[in-house]
């Protein structure tokens, strides 16, 4: 009996764990991209459960391009991966593979979270080269399905301000969320509790400044984006989630 009622509590607790992640296998998301009135082009994030060098992983594809009359004069493809393990939420493996105008990048980044360097494979260039990182940091896209995991907004105050380590291309920064409060927005699923949060960016070939970003993401226990409004040194962009499937918790929409 009292290994069954231990056997019973460790199910519970196994349970209980698989139900406070954000996200799971087979997530998906659709985005439509926005520059200024112009429709620009689309987005998707995908999530699949892999196995990497025997590690059980989340493997996040994010994609995105441009199209139509935008994808004529200034075409991109922009390509970003990430391989985070399933129970530590920590990325082995970040690629960033883009073309945007003829801006090019190919880059692997291989983690080693035992002795914390990070190996840069830069397929444009022909080089290697290994570089220190703290303990627990990410990458550009584990990031947002860390916090999505272990963001406490219960107790959550306006102008609250949360950080981590992240590690981009071949450098580490301290990356900065501000909170901004909640509200009630208005998409095309219906009116969806949000909560609003400002990433801090950097200034100068992309950005307008470093307040440039704003994140509207649900308030339940998806967190999943529904739009993004970035202000850029020339023109203005939004993304706004339009499908979605495989979400692991109901999507909370409030009623008329």
């Amino acid at each position: 009996m009292k290994k069954l009622i231990t056997l019973l509590l460790l199910l519970n607790i196994t349970l209980l764990s698989a139900q406070q992640k954000a996200y799971g296998d087979g997530e998906w998301l659709k985005f439509r991209v926005h520059y200024g009135l112009i429709t620009a082009g689309s987005a998707t994030l995908q999530v699949d459960k892999e196995m990497l060098n025997g590690k059980e992983v989340f493997h996040v594809k994010g994609y995105g391009e441009t199209t139509g009359m935008t994808s004529w004069f200034f075409p991109v493809e922009d390509d970003y991966q990430s391989y985070i393990d399933i129970e530590k939420d920590i990325p082995y493996r970040f690629i960033r593979k883009i073309d945007e105008g003829g801006h090019t990048k190919d880059i692997v980044i291989e983690f080693n979270h035992e002795n914390q360097k990070a190996k840069i494979i830069d397929y444009k260039h022909d080089t290697e080269k290994m570089v220190f990182f703290p303990k627990g940091a990410q990458d550009m896209v584990s990031s947002f399905y860390y916090l999505r995991n272990n963001l406490d907004v219960s107790n959550i105050k306006v102008n609250d301000e949360i950080e981590l380590d992240m590690f981009f291309d071949k450098e580490n920064y301290k990356f900065k969320l501000k909170f901004l409060g909640r509200e009630v927005l208005d998409t095309d699923f219906g009116k969806v509790p949000c909560l609003i949060f400002r990433p801090y960016v950097q200034s100068g070939r992309v950005f307008k400044e470093k307040e440039s970003l704003t994140l509207w993401v649900s308030d339940d226990e998806n967190k999943i984006p529904l739009v993004i409004k970035a202000d850029l040194v020339v023109g203005s962009l939004k993304a706004t989630l339009i499908e979605f499937k495989g979400l692991s918790h109901s999507f909370k929409i409030k009623a008329n």
